[in-house]
């Protein structure tokens, strides 16, 4: 037998084991990708937004007044932590004071309200208030 004959029937046996093991695998890819991709969830930073911020007169406490917007995967609840600072752009030296405040009984569709309270506010300083961070728990 000579070399040539010899390479040319090991070339077929490779093929052959590699239709084998890849062809099953290709069937596989191909009949599970029918259905559409999911979109992923959107972050519930984008359901929130803070509505207005005032100074309460008789505690002299920042009040912020926060919107959260129903998702259509079903009725939950935002836990929103609202920053309270003395200008809109953050000093990366000085802390920023921040409140909870949770919105529950969210329906897809609907918007709710909420109030986050901050702290005592200094005189003729007018406050900034503004989403920090939100989160979104489906109702049980």
């Amino acid at each position: 037998m000579s070399t040539l004959k010899w390479q040319g029937w090991l070339v077929g046996l490779v093929t052959v084991a590699g239709l084998l093991v890849f062809a099953p695998l290709g069937l596989y890819v191909w009949a599970s990708g029918g259905d559409p991709p999911q979109a992923p969830p959107r972050a519930a930073l984008e359901d929130v937004r803070v509505t207005g911020c005032r100074i309460d007169p008789a505690s002299r406490r920042v009040v912020a007044a926060v919107e959260a917007a129903g998702r259509a995967e079903g009725p939950g609840a935002y836990v929103v932590t609202v920053e309270f600072r003395d200008r809109a752009e953050a000093d990366p030296q000085a802390r920023a004071a921040q409140a909870l405040v949770k919105i529950p009984g969210v329906a897809p569709g609907a918007t709710e309200y909420g109030e986050a309270v901050g702290p005592v506010w200094p005189v003729a300083t007018v406050p900034w208030c503004g989403v920090a961070g939100a989160e979104f728990a489906r109702a049980a």
